[in-house]
């Protein structure tokens, strides 16, 4: 019964109905040529007979659930892949807008803790011919960099490629179990730990030089009050839409900045937008948190687990000029990369954790109401297929992430790059968040702005 790290039962322990914990995405594909009615029929038919399920995909919280199963992972030795892996058609007319309501059911309820902790579901009925697939894996066993690696995983650049996996398999062969550390690397490992802990009163140091004395620094607790940083339900809406890479890449280079400053920049600008249209833009510019993937991308090893920080960036929304935004963007995400190179993987977990600590006290109740909180929002940009893809002859067209939602933060982007596009994914509140559609039509306008501002 192998135990659970600290980092992975948080998220069981913190988990209630109004906060489902898990990450989800939602993927379009174009069937293949020649594809006939029962093409999805069969499709499933052949992944469920597919024996080859990677082990994490076996997982359940150890009996009983409520106490030690947050200590502890269970494997299930009789897997009900039919329960997992679900068919369903969309109501007519079958439009994205009915795809998009339905995600948004699906990821709002929990998953059952009694059972390995997923589902995909596989979807008909587009009016337009093409399928759809929704996914979604509890965060205790893998984080959202995780779950993309494990979706790319499955795809292959070849569109005549019949052998892909199912969600829940893997293309290679199961990795090596490894053997018991010998007494002398567990003294090397606690050594190097010791050092690393040894180095935190210089990482307090040079934090508070940066926040205080240099004043480049974004804080958590800095951050306005907002519509977004109350108490929510555990009812979700889902919004998701894909832009043109290129168009984001020339702008970036225009002004002289990366393309994830673009895409912050972008989102700054539709938040900004969508504050003033409901009458809540506050004086003081909103704070984002940014998850910073720790994992290299020659990461050995099949995706799972928890391997996130967390930057805080100024998104300038109290400035109306565009440039000026972009120009504060960069300037906040310089500055937090640059400490995070000075720091070691251990001080860069430690100051994350300092980051969005306040948010550990959000199921108490009326705390989400009363308090500052530490940022207003969640902007996630996760590393996704840099070619087009297939998956089993069928053309992936998009991929779009659904992520978690806390007490206090109502809302969340997060976006990937797939192919020639950025995809992005919205999750809101279905209570705190209304017309959260808005949002995707202020995105498209950010961007015309700053490609404008960028000539």
């Amino acid at each position: 019964m192998p135990m659970m790290p600290v980092t992975d039962s948080m998220f069981l322990f913190i988990e209630t109905r109004e906060h489902p914990m898990h990450v989800g995405g939602l993927q379009l594909f174009t069937k293949p040529d020649g594809a006939g009615p029962d093409y999805l029929k069969s499709l499933r038919e052949s992944l469920l007979e597919n024996s080859g399920v990677r082990s994490l995909f076996r997982r359940r919280p150890a009996r009983p659930v409520n106490t030690r199963g947050y200590l502890a992972w269970a494997e299930d030795s009789e897997l009900d892949l039919d329960y997992h892996f679900r068919h369903s058609a969309l109501p007519q007319p079958g439009r994205i807008r009915e795809l998009l309501e339905l995600t948004s059911r699906w990821h709002s309820t929990l998953l059952d803790r009694h059972r390995p902790l997923w589902e995909v579901h596989l979807v008909e009925g587009l009016n337009d011919g093409r399928f759809a697939l929704y996914s979604k894996i509890h965060h205790a066993l893998m984080d959202g960099v995780s779950a993309l690696r494990q979706l790319q995983s499955t795809l292959s650049d070849d569109p005549l490629a019949m052998d892909g996996p199912p969600p829940w398999g893997s293309r290679g062969p199961a990795q090596p179990r490894r053997g018991r550390p010998d007494a002398l690397a567990l003294l090397r490992g606690a050594g190097s730990t010791a050092k690393q802990l040894a180095g935190v009163p210089r990482m307090t140091a040079k934090v508070a030089t940066e926040a205080f004395r240099e004043h480049t620094l974004t804080l958590p607790l800095q951050a306005p009050r907002t519509m977004f940083n109350v108490a929510i339900g555990g009812a979700r809406r889902f919004a998701a839409q894909s832009w043109p890479l290129e168009r984001v890449r020339k702008v970036a280079t225009a002004a002289g900045v990366s393309r994830n400053d673009v895409v912050l920049a972008m989102c700054a600008g539709a938040l900004r937008d969508y504050l003033i249209e409901q009458r809540a833009l506050p004086d003081a510019p909103l704070t984002a948190m940014v998850p910073v993937s720790l994992r290299s991308r020659a990461d050995a090893g099949e995706a799972s687990g928890n391997q996130i920080g967390a930057l805080l960036c100024n998104l300038g929304t109290d400035r109306s000029d565009p440039a000026e935004r972009l120009a504060v963007i960069s300037r906040s995400m310089a500055d937090g990369k640059r400490l995070f190179k000075e720091l070691t993987p251990l001080q860069i977990l430690l100051l994350s954790a300092l980051n969005i600590a306040p948010l550990g006290a959000s199921p108490l109740p009326g705390y989400a109401n009363h308090t500052r909180p530490p940022f207003n929002i969640v902007i996630s940009n996760v590393p996704g297929p840099r070619k087009q893809m297939y998956w089993n002859g069928a053309t992936l067209d998009g991929i779009y992430p659904a992520s978690v939602l806390l007490d206090g933060q109502a809302l969340n982007i997060t976006l990937t790059n797939n192919g020639d596009n950025l995809d992005f994914g919205i999750t809101g509140c279905r209570r705190s968040v209304p017309h959260l559609q808005r949002l995707l039509l202020h995105l498209d306008t950010a961007l015309a702005e700053l490609e404008y501002a960028a000539r």
